[in-house]
């Protein structure tokens, strides 16, 4: 019987990813920034045409900029996070779901134990 099982997948930190991971970090950084100021800017062209109700599109667009400055919060953290952690720290990257073969005489508790795949520079390293 084949079943289907939640795997962990781990990123070793390099010197490598670790920039990798800044620049991502970083970019999505600036991107959330200038998404913030264009909806200002848009916000403000919008209240002088005085075509919509001010009060409904003035609260809609500062939740969408409230939602933004969230991210950059987050952001923010996660860059300080990374610059803190050494090299060799395993990141956890994501969940992926794979089959597993399951036979009668099996142990359980070694078919449902959560497998783990390490990365390294892209490259599977290990598989737990």
């Amino acid at each position: 019987m084949l079943v289907l099982q939640n795997i962990v997948v781990k990123q070793v930190l390099t010197k490598k990813s670790k920039e990798q991971l800044l620049s991502k970090y970083e970019g999505n950084l600036l991107q959330l920034k200038k998404e913030c100021e264009q909806l200002r800017f848009e916000l403000k062209k919008l209240e002088k045409t005085k075509k919509f109700q001010t009060a409904n599109v003035k609260k809609h667009f500062e939740k969408e900029i409230h939602m933004r400055e969230e991210k950059i919060k987050l952001l923010e953290f996660q860059i300080e996070q990374l610059h803190m952690l050494p090299l060799g720290s395993e990141l956890k990257e994501r969940e992926i779901q794979g089959i597993v073969e399951v036979k009668v005489g099996d142990t359980w508790e070694d078919t449902v134990t959560n497998k783990t795949i390490i990365i390294k520079d892209g490259i599977v390293a290990e598989i737990r």
